[in-house]
């Protein structure tokens, strides 16, 4: 910015040109003199910088509301390919700048056609929310306020609108109110903030002082989990040096449920430390395992309940879909995503931990330069970043907007566009239904006649690519039981039932296309 500020000035000094007469250019000399104090001159430097951020901002939030207002006719998927994206973006670092308002411009013109839609009300891949406008423009002014809430000293009011928004989720999801909380970037680090803790936990019991004495030497700790758990689990387990050798997958059902006999089985074979992770709805078909038979176990066995409620966790919100978790309040931790069925911004994860000692052990630090708040509560005790966004702040606004009945209205509405596209395009030539909707999951194949399930399987990726070709809808794949099916994920609360009938529509026209060629069982 200074630098910009010089080349502004010199380019005017440059301006005055030479003098024709001896009066005129003792006025040129005075001018340049003058310019050249106004570059030494912090006041006129700051007016000019405040300038230009303000034209910048003006941009940004141009931009944002031309984004937002387009979702519905922009189409879902990205239009730039990476070639092109990187022709634009990588080059040689600039020598010189550029006024800050043209830097915004220039991003959001180029980046655009690189971005998903996957604000809007067509997106069903993975399980990705939308940003509830309230959350959206929270956490415009955390990014602007720029605090760094690790500490109440840093940001009391940050400490002390975080410690509310921790208390009104643990309301909302009707879990221990003695629960400390964390909020971290996502559920990967929620995971690794509540396995923490029973890793403190478990390890205590057997006499073992790990924060102090580390892992080598600890006594071996078994890790049992639902055969179907997300990839962040064994991540998080990798991160806290247990090591995918400590994993004990518990079979399922065909419904995707742990079996009590399979927990039976793994406990009895289990020695020494246990920690026992469960899903409170499986990403591929919502499966939650049954906790009213599966925790009293764990628990007689001494075993810390660990629950992925990436997602899932939420439905506790609903006294429609709440019976599907009934008994998960009985686990020792939790985790969660805000940026998933609450739509506040990217990027939140929740952890919640009922052994607070435990939690804070695991977390906290002490340093001579740490102004550690007796009264308040430091985020830092319950977090592993040092540095980090008030998150709690869009998760506040998102709360307050909606309500408890909001919340609850929202998970009821995504559950029901769900079950219709599942059904929707499940009753289309060509498609069928693998898992019915489960809660906001439910999954699709596609097939031809006369191929084999391998084929299908390549048809079934090549039908969801033609779909997202057309710009209606978005959906992603996955594989269940060894075969591959299109996910259908609905947690945005901007999906409405004329999104459903799009991408059942986008769905029927790349059928109707292939059909062209292809020879259907109807």
């Amino acid at each position: 910015m200074h630098q910009l500020w010089q080349a502004l000035v010199y380019r005017r000094i440059n301006s005055f040109g030479q003098s024709t007469s001896a009066g005129s250019e003792l006025d040129r000399k005075k001018r340049i003199s003058t310019c050249e104090a106004q570059l030494h001159d912090g006041t006129r430097y700051h007016q000019f910088k405040q300038t230009s951020v303000t034209k910048a901002l003006d941009y940004a939030h141009d931009a944002a509301k031309a984004w937002i207002e387009g979702l519905d006719a922009r189409p879902v998927a990205a239009r730039a390919t990476l070639s092109q994206l990187r022709n634009t973006f990588q080059h040689a670092l600039p020598e010189t700048g550029m006024k800050a308002e043209e830097v915004i411009r220039w991003i959001a013109e180029n980046a655009n056609d690189g971005m998903l839609g996957s604000a809007g009300g067509r997106f069903f891949a993975w399980v990705i929310g939308g940003g509830l406008e309230s959350a959206l423009a929270a956490d415009w002014l955390v990014a602007t306020w720029d605090q760094n809430a690790a500490l109440y000293a840093c940001s009391p009011a940050a400490a002390v609108i975080e410690e509310a928004a921790g208390e009104w989720i643990k309301s909302l999801l009707d879990l221990p109110r003695e629960a400390s909380f964390a909020f971290t970037t996502g559920c990967q680090l929620a995971h690794v903030t509540s396995l923490a803790a029973a890793r403190y936990a478990v390890l205590k019991r057997a006499n073992w002082d790990v924060e102090n004495d580390g892992m080598f030497g600890a006594p071996r700790v078994t890790i049992m989990t639902n055969d179907q758990k997300h990839g962040s689990v064994e991540r998080a387990v990798r991160y806290l040096g247990f090591g995918r050798a400590a994993l004990m997958p518990l079979q399922t059902d065909d419904a995707g449920h742990v079996t009590p006999q399979a927990l039976e089985r793994a406990l009895a074979n289990a020695a020494g430390p246990i920690i026992v992770i469960l899903n409170a709805a499986d990403l591929n078909v919502g499966a939650c395992d049954p906790f009213t038979k599966l925790i009293p176990m764990a628990k007689q066995a001494g075993a810390w309940v660990h629950i992925d409620g990436a997602f899932g966790l939420f439905a506790r919100a609903s006294r429609r879909h709440r019976a599907q978790l009934e008994g998960v309040e009985q686990a020792d931790s939790w985790a969660t995503d805000g940026h998933k069925w609450l739509n506040v911004p990217f990027d939140c994860g929740i952890a919640i931990v009922r052994d607070c000692n435990a939690h804070r052990a695991a977390m906290t630090l002490s340093a001579s330069y740490v102004a550690a708040e007796k009264s308040a509560r430091d985020q830092i005790d319950w977090n592993p970043e040092w540095s980090r966004r008030a998150r709690g702040l869009p998760v506040y606004a998102a709360l307050k907007e909606l309500g408890r009945q909001g919340v609850e209205s929202m998970v009821d509405r995504c559950c029901a566009h769900c079950d219709a596209l599942v059904r929707g395009i499940g009753a289309l030539a060509g498609a069928e239904v693998v898992a019915s909707a489960n809660l906001s999951q439910g999954l699709i194949r596609f097939w031809k006649r006369g191929q084999t399930p391998e084929q299908d399987d390549a048809f079934t990726d090549e039908v969801i690519q033609r779909i997202n070709t057309t710009g209606e809808a978005f959906f992603s794949g996955t594989t269940w039981r060894g075969r591959r099916a299109m996910r259908v994920s609905v947690v945005n609360w901007r999906t409405c039932a004329r999104d459903v009938e799009r991408a059942i529509a986008a769905v029927r026209s790349v059928l109707a296309a292939i059909d062209t060629s292809a020879d259907y069982l109807i």
